[in-house]
């Protein structure tokens, strides 16, 4: 049996390409950060609808001159819907708020709109999400450490980790880059990428280390060149089928869901790429070999129990 695409030839402009995705996301991190929803850093989203379009520049207008110079309009969906995004204010409460928001929007529209939503999250709170979610993502990371260390060998569980890390940073720098709105939906995507991208990453494993015992010849590169191209259509199919929903809910399925399908499918395209270009080669050089992989002796296996 021998290998049909040589992935592992291809590994250095991998490295290459990967290095540029993160370089580009490292920078733009610090240049710019995240644009994070009211989720993390606090404050008041109004969203109204109306029966004719709204012009974005007349609203922001109308608001400035009520004393909303922070507000963030955007259309939410249609253009006859907008959404508000409000820092909090000393002395307002959240129905004050809302209702001084509404009456502002609606000076510059001839018909009065539908107050459709009002959510307000305190400044601690979206510090409280932000620290559990940054929280999250470590837990996970180390607790996948531990489990494929066990389940393989330590270097199976560096590639994998690495794996994920790189899938991680490459989704937060594409919403970083394009500065979309990071809230708790996104952040339930990130995590749900690393979900899958392990699981991605397992099916790879597994059929490296049952080649590893069952081909006596080739080298370390051979033998897993032979697992990821046994593996190729497996890997294809599901991350088509995947993308075929994510798409669907990324065009149909409104605003609340945009960005949480929006991250899970750069998501699964980044992870499906790193199972191949980012695991395997870094278990490679880490010098896995056969022994690494092979069960170990059960002592007494060797002896004749014949009369």
């Amino acid at each position: 049996m021998t290998e049909q695409i040589d992935f592992l030839g291809k590994r250095r402009f991998a490295a290459i390409f990967s290095g540029l995705l993160l370089i580009a996301t490292i920078v733009s991190l610090a240049a710019q950060g995240l644009r994070l929803g009211i989720d993390f850093t606090g404050g008041t989203l109004v969203e109204i609808g109306y029966k004719q379009s709204v012009d974005l520049k007349a609203m922001r207008s109308a608001l400035d001159t009520a004393g909303f110079d922070d507000a963030t309009v955007q259309h939410f969906g249609s253009t006859q819907e907008i959404l508000i995004r409000l820092q909090p204010k000393d002395g307002l409460s959240n129905a004050q708020l809302s209702t001084g928001v509404a009456t502002a929007a609606n000076e510059v529209m001839a018909e009065q709109g539908d107050l459709r939503r009002v959510e307000f999250v305190g400044p601690q709170v979206g510090d409280e999400l932000t620290e559990d979610g940054g929280l999250a993502l470590l837990y996970s990371m180390f607790g996948i450490l531990i489990y494929v260390a066990w389940r393989f060998e330590y270097k199976f569980a560096l590639g994998s980790v690495a794996a994920l890390a790189h899938d991680v940073l490459i989704t937060l720098g594409f919403f970083s880059v394009l500065q979309l709105e990071f809230d708790l939906t996104v952040l339930a995507a990130v995590l749900a990428v690393i979900g899958y991208s392990l699981n991605d990453t397992i099916v790879v494993y597994d059929r490296i280390r049952e080649n590893f015992r069952l081909l006596r010849k080739g080298s370390a590169e051979n033998v897993m060149n032979i697992s990821l191209n046994q593996t190729l259509s497996r890997t294809i199919m599901t991350s088509l089928t995947t993308l075929l929903v994510l798409i669907a809910l990324a065009l149909l399925g409104g605003e609340i869901i945009h960005n949480f399908a929006i991250a899970l499918t750069v998501g699964v395209v980044i992870g499906t790429y790193s199972s191949i270009f980012v695991a395997s080669p870094i278990v490679l050089a880490l010098g896995v070999s056969k022994e690494d992989l092979m069960e170990p002796e059960i002592e007494g296996d060797d002896i004749d129990l014949t009369p």
